[in-house]
């Protein structure tokens, strides 16, 4: 769980949101842990953390569609029970979706910013954004969106945009496979490099 908590920070601190740091980091320990509790230990489990227009979205798949997280009330000194309880108090909602295959518990927490890109200072992810707009001018215009539905369609996107980029590096002679190796670095050293010293786009 400790490494969970230390990746979710890292994502947080890259996306500008560390004041989300200890709310977040409680709410996905809380949804794990409802999955260790009540369908057992050694469940396979999906984590996915997205940002969803102003909100974060903390996401935890697991196979079990029979049982579902509920609020109970417990009593003030109880030490079980009150995981969905403090979920609740912390997030703007929550909520769990059942699939054919699996039940998908989230939490969605606001991240404070009133612009659906406003949580991020990055400009080659502004830059991107705007991108993204003339690539496919059908999206709506707070790409990646306010909803679920927004932030698919424009991963979506930016798929076909590297895609379409692959393609125009083979017709001009160079290696698509090198040039994704190469990308893949220079996104890790990125990442990796505290802010101030990252260079200019």
């Amino acid at each position: 769980m400790s490494a969970l908590r230390r990746l979710l920070r890292t994502h947080l601190g890259l996306w500008g949101l560390v004041e989300l740091a200890e709310s977040a980091q409680l709410c996905m320990s809380e949804l794990v842990s409802n999955v260790i509790t009540h369908v057992g230990p050694g469940t396979p489990t999906r984590l996915a953390v997205s940002i969803s227009g102003t909100c974060l979205r903390i996401e935890v798949h697991d196979p079990e569609i029979r049982a579902l997280p509920r609020l109970i009330e417990s009593a003030g000194d109880a030490e079980a029970g009150r995981g969905m309880a403090l979920v609740a108090a912390m997030s703007e909602r929550w909520g769990v979706q059942l699939m054919p295959d699996r039940k998908i518990t989230w939490v969605e927490l606001a991240s404070g910013s009133t612009e659906a890109n406003g949580h991020t200072k990055d400009v080659r992810v502004s830059r991107t954004t705007s991108c993204l707009h003339l690539y496919n001018a059908g999206l709506p215009a707070n790409l990646p969106g306010s909803s679920r539905l927004s932030a698919i369609a424009a991963e979506e996107v930016a798929i076909d945009v590297i895609a379409d980029l692959l393609h125009w590096l083979r017709a001009h002679g160079h290696d698509p496979d090198e040039a994704l190796d190469r990308a893949q670095m220079q996104f890790e050293a990125d990442t990796l490099r505290p802010a101030r010293w990252r260079k200019a786009p």
